[in-house]
């Protein structure tokens, strides 16, 4: 049974400016998206861009928002087809769990200024 759905967009243009910013990548990134999206080379702004709206869905399809979790909790990768999913840790982990959370699903797309995201928790 679905529990939640959550979508978002992201302006590419958005992470270019973060990633001049020090440490700014390290607070909202778990530490395998960064070492990830520095391996993309010029296409590293899409990839943060596409795993940060996913962070921003997975708050809305729990109906919270993120408030209480940490962003470097919810870890985007992708598997060796290059499909997305979403692994969580500590409290992100936590609120998925006690939303009744079973499987959490993810789909990414990006385009010159543009990432988005949707999410889906099953429960």
């Amino acid at each position: 049974m679905i529990r939640g759905i959550g979508i978002d967009i992201v302006h590419v243009s958005r992470l270019k400016r973060w990633e001049a910013i020090p440490g700014i990548l390290d607070r909202f990134f778990h530490p395998g998206e960064i070492e990830a999206a520095k391996s993309r080379g010029l296409s590293a702004s899409l990839s943060l861009a596409a795993r940060f709206a996913a962070k921003e869905a997975f708050g809305k399809a729990l109906g919270t928002g993120l408030e209480g979790l940490k962003l470097s909790d919810i870890q985007v990768r992708n598997n060796h087809n290059g499909q997305p999913s979403i692994l969580l840790h500590n409290r992100a982990r936590e609120a998925f769990e006690r939303f009744g959370g079973k499987e959490l699903h993810v789909s990414l797309t990006h385009e010159k200024d543009n990432a988005v995201a949707v999410v889906i928790i099953e429960g």
